[in-house]
Order: C-alpha cells, then structure tokens, then sequence
C-alpha cells in the first residue's frame, strides 16, 4: 500500500426493506425481518459514518437478505432464502436482473476502472453479526476478514486491529472472525477478478449487542472505529 490507492466503502445488508411486489411472501414474517437473519443491524449506520469521514462514497443496499444476499455467490446454496427460493426461477432470474446484478455490477464497475487507470483500491464491505447463533456465544466485539495469502489485506487488518484495541483496550477484536476471510462473499469474489497488488478487500463486522444496545456506547464504537480506520491507513 506504498501507492495512493482510493477507498471504497460498502454495504450489501443495509436493511430489511421488501419491494412491493414481493410483500405477499412476507406477510406474517415481520418478526423475522427485524432479527439479525432480516438485515445487519447498524451497518448501514457505521458504513455511512465511515465513508462520510473518509469523504468517500457509500454503496449500499436497503433491501432485505431475506430477498436476495448480496453477499453470496451465485452457486451459493442461501443466495436466496427459505422464503425466496419458493419462487419460480423465472421470478428468480428477475430478481437477480432488478436488484442483484445492478449493485454488484456498480461497485465492480467502479473498482475496474480505478484499477485501469492506475490505482489502488482498499475496499472495506462493512457488515455486523448477531451475538448468539445457534446457542453459541460470540466472543468477540469486532472481526476484521480477510485473505491471510494477501499480505497487504493481512498487514492493513493488522495495522487496524492495533489501532482499535489502543483507542479501547476493553474491545475485543479478532481477525478471521466470526467468520473466515476466505469464506463466500463480494470481497472473495472480487479478489478472483483483481491483482493482490492492486485491490485489498476487507471485511468488518461488527457484534450486534452495541447498534442494538446503549447509544451512547454505540457512537463510542463508532467513532473508536472511524479512528482507527484513519489510523491504520497513515501508519504503512
């Protein structure tokens, strides 16, 4: 990351909404719209705090993962849910076309041509996850993601990781976790299609109990985050 690079900022699970014509698949499923299987509580809220303080675009989508994920592959057996699978696969395919397609398409699209011209880009997908699945506790407050062969995805995840536990020697941040960096997802696809050297994808996720807890504690976290960000980037 010794070249200027450019950030780009993204949010595939930044809410729950479902489009009209599709509401009659979801009627009675209120409940599970607003639980953390619906939409990733407070991601949207830090990805657009963070692109603001880095004055930087933000991508993101409002429409619920109950949908379709954007996150997912095309191959990948919940690219659609339980309840969205149930349609026939013309209904599918229109789907993918309106609304999966269109926001994947933007940010590669983007990335490309920064790519092309020369640049670097960092991209950061911001995400959160629920404290508890399955029974099993979490036992981290902060996961940063990302693909242990790439060195500079790995030294920015490092740089960030110190400057988060400085601003707040209570949090905990883990690195590959909850999740693996590796694991199916936009910034994993993206690395197929770009040079190590040139595109650095990382993923932050972020524990649920504090966008759906204290707000103080929340802004806290926020701006110990936005920080670190700005941190991690100067130190190289």
């Amino acid at each position: 990351m010794n070249k200027p690079f450019e950030i780009i900022i993204s949010c595939e699970h930044g809410g729950n909404l479902v489009p009209q014509e599709y509401a009659h698949l979801f009627k009675g499923k209120e409940k599970l719209l607003k639980s953390h299987k619906g939409f990733d509580h407070g991601s949207y809220e830090l990805a657009g705090a963070i692109a603001e303080d880095l004055g930087v675009r933000c991508y993101y989508s409002e429409i619920t993962r109950l949908l379709v994920d954007l996150n997912r592959s095309l191959k990948h057996p919940n690219l659609f849910s339980e309840i969205s699978r149930k349609i026939d696969r013309d209904e599918r395919a229109n789907i993918l076309k309106k609304y999966y397609h269109p926001y994947r398409n933007a940010i590669e699209s983007v990335i490309a041509e920064k790519i092309h011209s020369g640049k670097n880009v960092l991209h950061i997908a911001v995400h959160t996850f629920t404290p508890v699945i399955n029974g099993v506790k979490r036992t981290a407050d902060i996961g940063l993601l990302y693909d242990p062969s790439r060195m500079k995805e790995k030294d920015f995840c490092i740089r960030w990781q110190k400057a988060l536990t400085a601003s707040n020697h209570d949090l905990v941040v883990r690195r590959n976790y909850p999740y693996l960096g590796k694991a199916d997802g936009l910034v994993t696809y993206f690395r197929k299609s770009f040079p190590q050297r040139q595109y650095i994808g990382v993923e932050l996720e972020v524990n649920q109990k504090f966008p759906v807890g204290d707000k103080r504690h929340w802004r806290e976290l926020q701006a110990n985050i936005i920080k670190a960000v700005s941190d991690a980037l100067l130190c190289k």
